[in-house]
């Protein structure tokens, strides 16, 4: 079976033989790695379960070794902090008291989903610019269909009061639309797009897949929706377009993004998506606050259901939204899509009273896939994800891939993989080199490292030269010249001859990241 030839720049395993290190060892660097990074006086909590055995067979790459990991960090962005079915005995009693009142609140939703559904579907009908979705390049909505979706405002603020937003504390006004046409905001629950649909009937971005979601499809399509596959370089290009071509028309109403994402619990930001200040236009930041004594309304590690289900049985939900001044692109064009976007998350941050992170929607992925394969503690294996894509350009997907290899090394209730389990996994036995392997990780000679330890490890080795010129070296061997793919048992034997380690299916167990997914 063949496989297409390995880029340069794709993520793959140190894994290097004693043979390519000796020769620069000469030079005095080999044994760098002990000496750099711990002292002889750890004592035997610097023992390894294997003996050192020589020389480091890294020291050729680069003197600048991947950073220490600082473990997991204590700021966790997605998580709401409401016990989830618990409380304590006011919590319970509140919850019984207020049941008829739920099952009224929740009647009176229904019934507002219904008539907004029929007065959006009745101005949607026979308009050619959304036959099946809203067309790229298409005109604004008629007036006549605009005064129609009055009725769907309404109804949203409806649901809004049925949802226990009996008032919402407003800070500031909306400026005009002919001064910032484009709205930012932070996202914390499902509650702000109804807010906003309400509040300024805007122009939104979203997933393609919302346009398939019953009733919530055809409001969507109503607001003018820009869709966007965040996945698809083509389709985030094409939405960034999009987003300049609406903001530059004032027939169209506001475009509103949330940078974030994703949803967050509100109590940081985290790093800003850029869509929104590509184009170049003033933007407005509102931030919203949600005051809780007994109930985090942030939709994090909780199910819709039971989100909806504690909002029914509150006696009022709080809501505070805060228009901040207009924030004005950089004059330096080519500073504004990052330099736009951080003035804009400082200016939220400070108003929110929060730290902005660098953490991503790529984290929130990274945190679902280990929570989807059984780990307790989601949270622990996220990287700061748009960190490592700032510094060593790991794309999301890559480290998603790299997520399916640590899971599968078996980590413990603390997201961490131990030497023996990262050994085995790869076919490799207790060896010098193995252990050589393992430590270009375990910087700490903890015999154990993070998920973050491997995939920075991973993209760290990635952007040192001398190695990547030895994999186009070793793939312009391997290659066939008619076909320019390498199949996997070429790769096994030049691993095998190169890197002294075991034939058979050994070798072939560590043949997965050597090839781009």
């Amino acid at each position: 079976m063949a496989s297409t030839c390995l880029a340069p720049a794709s993520l793959s395993t140190p894994l290097l033989s004693d043979s390519i290190a000796r020769a620069p060892a000469a030079n005095g660097h080999a044994t760098n790695h002990r000496h750099h990074h711990h002292d002889d006086s750890d004592g035997a909590a610097a023992v390894s379960v294997c003996d050192d055995g020589g020389g480091d067979p890294f020291a050729f790459l680069s003197e600048d070794r991947p950073p220490r990991d600082r473990g997991p960090s204590p700021a966790d962005p997605f998580r709401n902090g409401t016990p989830a079915w618990g409380g304590g005995v006011y919590a319970w009693s509140r919850t019984l008291l207020l049941l008829p009142v739920a099952l009224v609140r929740l009647a009176l939703f229904g019934l507002s989903i219904a008539i907004g559904y029929a007065a959006t579907w009745v101005a949607l009908r026979g308009w050619a610019d959304t036959h099946g979705r809203p067309r790229v390049g298409g005109g604004p909505m008629p007036a006549w269909r605009r005064r129609l979706m009055w009725i769907t405002r309404i109804s949203a603020r409806c649901i809004l009061f049925s949802f226990g937003y009996h008032w919402i504390r407003k800070k500031g006004r909306p400026a005009r639309r002919e001064l910032a046409p484009i709205v930012v905001s932070n996202h914390i629950s499902y509650i702000e797009p109804i807010f906003f649909f309400y509040e300024l009937f805007p122009t939104i971005v979203s997933s393609e897949s919302h346009d398939a979601l019953p009733f919530v499809g055809t409001i969507i399509r109503a607001m003018q929706v820009i869709y966007v596959d965040r996945f698809s370089p083509a389709s985030r290009k094409a939405a960034v377009n999009e987003i300049k071509r609406k903001a530059a028309c004032n027939s169209f109403p506001r475009v509103l993004l949330f940078p974030e994402g994703t949803t967050t619990n509100g109590r940081f930001l985290i790093s800003f998506q850029h869509g929104a200040f590509i184009p170049g236009y003033p933007v407005q930041p509102v931030v919203v606050r949600y005051p809780h004594v007994h109930f985090d309304q942030s939709w994090g590690n909780i199910s819709l259901l039971k989100l909806m289900f504690k909002m029914f049985t509150q006696f009022h939900n709080f809501m505070e939204v805060e228009y901040l001044p207009v924030v004005y692109p950089p004059e330096i064009k080519q500073e504004n899509a990052l330099h736009f976007a951080e003035d804009t998350s400082y200016a939220m941050a400070r108003a929110l009273n929060v730290l902005p992170t660098s953490y991503s929607y790529g984290d929130s992925m990274i945190m679902a896939r280990a929570i989807e394969a059984g780990k307790v503690n989601g949270s622990n294996y996220m990287v700061e994800m748009a960190w490592v894509k700032d510094i060593y350009g790991v794309s999301t997907a890559e480290a998603m891939d790299l997520l399916e290899h640590f899971l599968a090394m078996n980590p413990d209730n603390d997201g961490r993989v131990k030497a023996q389990d990262f050994w085995a996994h790869f076919g490799l036995d207790c060896s010098p080199l193995c252990k050589k392997i393992f430590h270009y990780f375990d910087l700490g000679i903890k015999e154990s490292i993070t998920f973050r330890q491997f995939l920075v490890g991973c993209a760290h080795l990635r952007k040192q030269p001398l190695f990547q010129g030895a994999c186009e070296t070793a793939f312009e061997k391997c290659r066939d010249p008619e076909t320019s793919e390498i199949s996997r048992a070429q790769l096994a034997d030049v691993l095998r001859l190169s890197m002294l380690l075991p034939s058979g299916d050994r070798v072939k167990s560590l043949l997965p990241l050597y090839y781009s997914k």
